[in-house]
């Protein structure tokens, strides 16, 4: 299984996959639940078979290390399953029976079927951070199958050797379970993404990236003459406000805790805990001087090292930020992605004079430190930050005087409030919401769980349609045992006339 960089898609090779994702849109969507979790599974157990070939080219391409990608080509396999059940489980379709009633109020109603069904054919756009969790057959693309979507999945410029082995994974895997033609497949080159916004075979966007690169393509989503959903994961500084009372009873293990969690991954993760909010009176920020991380960090690609080091800079820089870990200089290490962890302090006055400048996302091993004179301050700084993926409140306990205005106040503008834990572990499971407002994502959907496969459905309702034309979901008998709210009561049970 050669790892080698793929050529663009050429106009020719771009027409072939996009007609024949169209092609297996239908014969998809109908698909009965069990042989679309039967084709998950099959991808699920061809990543696990294959992982001792697909790490090695992933870690050539990301630096990450084989042990944390093995353990992420395991999380992709789970995640695979897990929509496997789901996809068996049958709620997520949502499935409601009015039988008619000639005696209904306020008017006589007819008989009425409503369901979700996919949308069609769906564009993935994967991240690097996450070569398989948020790759070419991450959540995005996982869900979207799940949903009964062929995917058409842009490969990520960064994974050249990653990228063509991983697809024939996938694609095999679904070819063994006999999927449709055009379930699968992968596309190359900075124009053939735009392209695939913009094409009207194209139903809905996933995307996991930079902010600048995901508004763009969100904005020609929406100027297309038939707009689509674009499901974009941009950027997040996920702060963390430590209370008075944890900083007394708890500060040290705090301070710790939260550099293993901001460098994690080299501060790689889109959870990172970008900005912390400690109380002034308390040592945190000389347990950080003292116990950061000062050797060199490995970034995913060179262009990201460019950035950072500028970024960094820039931020250490800024009047009235005084620097606590010192960044990489100008004449450092010769490796491009190799750059020194950074933390730099400020105060809550200066972040609230600067809070467009300072609360700027510097993805990489960076983190802004906040001290605060009075605990007043804390609510009114949470309504400087725009929309986060994760907001953590450090607090002492359920009676910590601060707490509860905190987490009403963060929870307006996030999309997972986090109680003395840290938000850089996203979970595996049917309640997790990884998403938030703007600019964390562009829609208030999430990538992450079951309720991902919502992204890609519409509902539909049937009016008097005669039985046998019905979906399986939708007959009188409950073929498929899924869960169904009939005349507004939830039942397994048939439907009696």
């Amino acid at each position: 299984m050669p790892g080698t960089a793929e050529a663009d898609t050429t106009p020719d090779e771009y027409e072939a996959v996009l007609t024949a994702a169209a092609a297996a849109a239908p014969e998809l969507a109908a698909m009965a639940p069990t042989d679309r979790a039967a084709m998950l599974r099959a991808v699920a157990t061809a990543l696990r078979t294959h992982s001792d070939e697909l790490v090695p080219l992933a870690d050539e391409d990301s630096s990450l290390g084989t042990a944390r990608l093995a353990g992420e080509v395991n999380r992709t396999a789970v995640q695979l399953e897990m929509f496997a059940d789901a996809v068996e489980e049958g709620s997520w379709l949502e499935a409601i029976i009015d039988p008619a009633d000639q005696d209904a109020q306020p008017a006589p109603r007819p008989d009425l079927r409503r369901m979700l069904v996919p949308l069609g054919p769906v564009a993935v756009f994967g991240a690097s951070n996450f070569p398989f969790a948020f790759g070419l057959c991450g959540g995005d693309t996982a869900s979207a199958l799940a949903a009964g979507c062929p995917v058409v999945a842009k490969a990520h410029p960064a994974q050249p050797r990653l990228s063509g082995p991983y697809a024939h994974v996938v694609s095999d895997a679904l070819h063994s379970t006999g999927a449709p033609e055009g379930t699968f497949a992968v596309v190359h080159g900075m124009d053939v993404g735009r392209d695939l916004v913009t094409d009207p075979r194209i139903t809905a966007v996933g995307f996991t990236g930079s902010t600048t690169g995901g508004r763009a393509l969100a904005d020609l989503a929406a100027a297309r003459p038939t707009p689509i959903p674009f499901y974009g994961e941009l950027g997040s500084l996920n702060p963390v406000f430590v209370t008075p009372a944890a900083a007394r009873t708890r500060g040290k293990e705090i301070a710790r805790e939260f550099l293993g969690s901001v460098f994690l991954g080299a501060g790689q993760f889109c959870t990172k805990p970008g900005v912390l909010l400690i109380p002034e009176e308390s040592d945190l920020e000389d347990v950080l001087a003292a116990e950061a991380a000062t050797a060199p960090m490995r970034l995913l690609h060179a262009g990201l090292g460019v950035a950072f080091r500028r970024l960094s800079a820039d931020l250490a820089g800024f009047p009235g930020v005084r620097t606590i870990t010192a960044p990489t200089p100008e004449d450092g290490p010769a490796d491009p992605l190799a750059v020194r962890p950074v933390l730099v302090g400020t105060t809550m006055a200066t972040l609230a004079e600067h809070a467009d400048s300072l609360l700027t996302e510097c993805f990489g091993p960076f983190g802004l430190v906040v001290t605060y004179a009075d605990p007043a301050e804390l609510v009114p700084t949470a309504q400087l930050f725009e929309g986060t993926l994760t907001a953590t409140v450090q607090g002492e306990d359920a009676s910590d005087p601060h707490a509860a205005a905190l987490l009403a106040e963060l929870g307006g503008a996030t999309g997972r409030l986090i109680w003395n834990g840290w938000p850089t572990g996203v979970a595996v499971s049917w309640a997790q919401h990884h998403g938030g407002p703007y600019p964390a994502t562009t829609t208030m959907h999430t990538s992450v769980g079951v309720t991902a496969l919502r992204r890609f459905l519409r509902p539909i309702a049937y009016q008097s349609v005669p039985d046998p034309l019905l979906p399986p979901a939708l007959r009188d008998r409950n073929e498929l045992g899924i869960p169904r709210r009939v005349d507004g009561a939830l039942t397994t049970a048939d439907v009696t006339r």
